[in-house]
């Protein structure tokens, strides 16, 4: 496996087609792949992929590109569901009843009848 250093998009105007350049490196050693895609809305979805993922790496032996990311932190997880948690109201056993926005409203305008 190698290490992607850069992507870069390419229009051959000779041959009138789409090429993109990858600049390996690992191991020891530096080189330059270059293979042929379709167009450039294949090239923006590889670089894309390129700048957002956490690592990328390309496999001589089978020509594959792998686009690695991290995955969420789940402490962000944990506050969104504190959060949805305070929509919750408890009945009369104690309970908790999930409440919409119009079943409160209603219950506001109950009150103030």
């Amino acid at each position: 496996m190698l290490a992607i250093h850069g992507l870069k998009c390419i229009y051959d105007t000779g041959a009138r087609g789409w090429a993109m350049e990858l600049t390996l490196g690992g191991e020891g050693e530096n080189a330059v792949r270059r293979f042929d895609i379709d167009g450039p809305e294949d090239a923006e979805m590889l670089i894309e992929a390129f700048e957002d993922s956490s690592a990328s790496t390309f496999d001589p032996a089978t020509g594959e590109i792998i686009f690695a990311y991290d995955y969420a932190d789940l402490e962000d997880e944990d506050e969104v569901e504190d959060e949805d948690e305070g929509d919750e109201e408890e009945d009369e056993d104690g309970d908790e009843v999930e409440t919409s926005d119009d079943e409160s409203d209603e219950d506001e305008e109950k009150a103030k009848a």
